[in-house]
């Protein structure tokens, strides 16, 4: 009894030192004329400065016959522009001591760099030559189809599980979008013309349909003018951007499926279709995942891996979806153990969450590990850059980030169980069995 009063006093502890580290993020934000929405958080505590971009483009904005545009533009945007030659993006950062990279999903594709603040006008015009100058030539395209090939080789073709999303998306989705991950196929970028790719970029490459967001060692009134001199100019998309209407219809039954891999353990997978992320569930739904997997002492590491020996891997996670997306559960069988017999007992911890108690020191924890985790996304300045963006993209209100902590640390323990039983049903799932080829 001392011992659990204790112990619950200690994660109350912790939990006040996490609330009290948070503090409020100020930032400014303007449109330029151009439509181009501007973000500018001021850190001077060191001499750093992220310059990010992000693009409200992702694979659910492709056609379904040239899927992997958005992922392959990632790409083709390192090549040069009218103003900067030919793989020389990489080589002017190394030379400025900065470092740069970017990614594609879904909905989005984001472009960073982060540099010594002085060199703030260099990651302005780098990004600005990305955005009005891309250079998409028959040399460009050429050397990164062969890069995307590769990529998708390494990472999904010759990978253990490497197809697990591929096919998790395309067995959940048959209408929307999502059905295609944004890695795409290589089979359309290969068929794809010169006018074809430029025509992506006209569309989705303007002002219009971006957010620039700086964090880091500036002063606000001299950003606003570099801002302004690199951007301002920059002329407005024409070009009507239509977002997907496709509406995945509600599933009624569950869908099972067996894939053959290169592997030799098997792995069993649920994928429970969920709102998109501005849904207010989508807190308790975050909750819920930490509770099942966040950690050693999880659920389902503690009952799957620790006491059943069932499997050597376990996890769950809800992927951020701008429209209704997934939450995944899945489990890497354990040696001699069949994919059935861990198919039952991943099942058994799902109606478990359901239905079994969730004790109070239990969930105290999941708060500390989920107050943890979204003050350490916002403790660099390149994570705010990021954070400031994808809350006015997606959500409408940058100011967000200095609320949406409060959203988490509202969810109970009864809206927990709720979602649980609303989203993980069998009626709503897909069930993926991964088997060695051999079997």
């Amino acid at each position: 009894m001392k011992k659990s009063f204790l112990s619950a006093l200690f994660i109350m502890l912790v939990s006040t030192i996490l609330l009290s580290q948070t503090k409020k993020i100020d930032f400014v934000e303007y449109d330029l004329d151009n439509g181009l929405h501007v973000i500018l958080h001021k850190d001077n505590s060191t001499p750093i400065v992220a310059v990010s971009i992000m693009y409200h483009v992702g694979s659910k904005n492709e056609e379904p016959d040239r899927t992997g545009f958005a992922h392959f533009f990632e790409h083709l945007m390192f090549e040069g522009s009218k103003n900067i030659d030919r793989g020389q993006f990489d080589k002017i950062m190394e030379g400025a001591g900065a470092a740069n990279n970017a990614s594609t999903s879904f909905d989005r594709t984001f472009y960073y760099e982060i540099l010594p603040s002085n060199q703030l006008d260099l990651g302005l015009w780098v990004e600005s030559e990305r955005l009005l100058h891309g250079k998409i030539d028959s040399i460009g395209v050429e050397t990164q189809r062969k890069v995307v090939k590769e990529e998708r080789s390494q990472r999904m073709d010759n990978q253990p599980y490497g197809s697990l999303l591929e096919q998790t998306f395309s067995h959940s989705y048959k209408v929307h979008p999502y059905r295609w991950t944004p890695i795409g196929s290589t089979q359309y970028i290969d068929q794809a013309t010169i006018e074809e790719f430029v025509e992506f970029y006209k569309k989705f490459y303007v002002p219009n349909n971006a957010v620039l967001s700086l964090a880091g060692d500036i002063d606000y009134d001299i950003a606003k003018e570099k801002v302004a001199k690199y951007f301002a100019d920059i002329p407005r998309g024409t070009i009507e951007i239509k977002k997907p209407t496709e509406v995945e219809p509600v599933k009624t039954e569950e869908v099972r499926d067996v894939v053959y891999d290169n592997i030799t353990l098997p792995l069993v997978l649920y994928a429970y279709h969920i709102p998109g992320m501005s849904d207010p569930d989508s807190y308790s739904l975050t909750m819920l995942t930490t509770l099942l997997s966040g950690g050693e002492s999880s659920r389902l590491n503690k009952s799957l891996v620790d006491d059943q020996q069932k499997a050597r891997v376990t996890g769950s996670f809800p992927l951020p979806t701008e429209d209704p997306g997934l939450f995944l559960a899945y489990a890497i069988s354990n040696v001699g153990v069949s994919a059935d017999d861990l198919d039952k007992a991943l099942d058994n911890e799902i109606e478990k969450v359901k239905s079994s108690p969730i004790e109070e020191t239990e969930f105290q924890k999941l708060r500390n590990q989920v107050e943890n985790n979204f003050i350490s996304s916002n403790s660099r300045v390149a994570g705010i850059a990021e954070s400031l963006a994808d809350y006015y993209m997606f959500y409408g209100n940058t100011d967000l980030i200095n609320s949406d902590l409060d959203k988490y640390m509202a969810v109970t323990i009864d809206d927990i169980k709720r979602v649980a039983n609303k989203y993980l049903t069998k009626e709503n799932r897909v069930v993926l069995h991964y088997l060695p080829k051999e079997k």
